[in-house]
């Protein structure tokens, strides 16, 4: 696995190595050894998620605040996804800006975000199913948003507003500035 670091500090983009011959191919997708060697801490994921969505879909942004933050290892398993992560960590250098990966299931690229961000995705393609694991166990009560077109943020989803299928829930997130803060 080639683990690309981000302009966000903890986020990477990991790339597997695949194998392909005339049968098909094979990766390791996960492997916690290979994994916190490049990382560089101990992770350690204990609840696994899939979502399926039609294309123009927008999830996010989404966090959970306090001990039950959660860092998240997400990868497309069908489909494409513009996956984004947006760094909400008060005293970081990097407060409010966003890293934004194509993941797709021809790219088998993975992208690793850390507790303390922000994350949410746009499904580019026609469907796509979206696979994550997380560190931590969800807790309802620690739910924190960010509306997804935020103008500090200021995103570059790269679609038409008018074709995101967006919950009523997601459409009335906060502002970065009014959002329940992480820590």
């Amino acid at each position: 696995m080639n683990f690309i670091a981000t302009k966000l500090d903890g986020c990477f983009v990991i790339e597997p190595k695949i194998i392909v011959d005339e049968r098909g191919y094979f990766m390791e997708s996960f492997n916690e050894k290979t994994f916190q060697n490049g990382v560089g801490h101990p992770v350690h994921f204990v609840q696994d998620n899939q979502s399926y969505s039609s294309k123009g879909v927008l999830r996010g942004l989404h966090y959970q605040t306090g001990e039950h933050a959660q860092a998240k290892l997400v990868r497309v398993l069908h489909g494409e996804v513009l996956d984004v992560a947006v760094d909400i960590r008060p005293n970081s250098p990097t407060f409010g800006q966003y890293e934004a990966v194509v993941l797709s299931a021809e790219n088998q690229k993975q992208f690793f975000v850390p507790r303390g961000f922000a994350h949410g995705f746009l499904v580019l393609s026609e469907t796509a199913t979206f696979f994550y694991k997380c560190d931590n166990f969800y807790n309802k009560e620690s739910e924190g948003g960010i509306i997804y077109n935020d103008k500090t943020i200021n995103i570059n989803w790269d679609f038409p507003i008018e074709e995101l299928i967006i919950s009523a829930k997601d459409q009335v997130q906060p502002t970065l500035e009014n959002a329940k803060k992480a820590w």
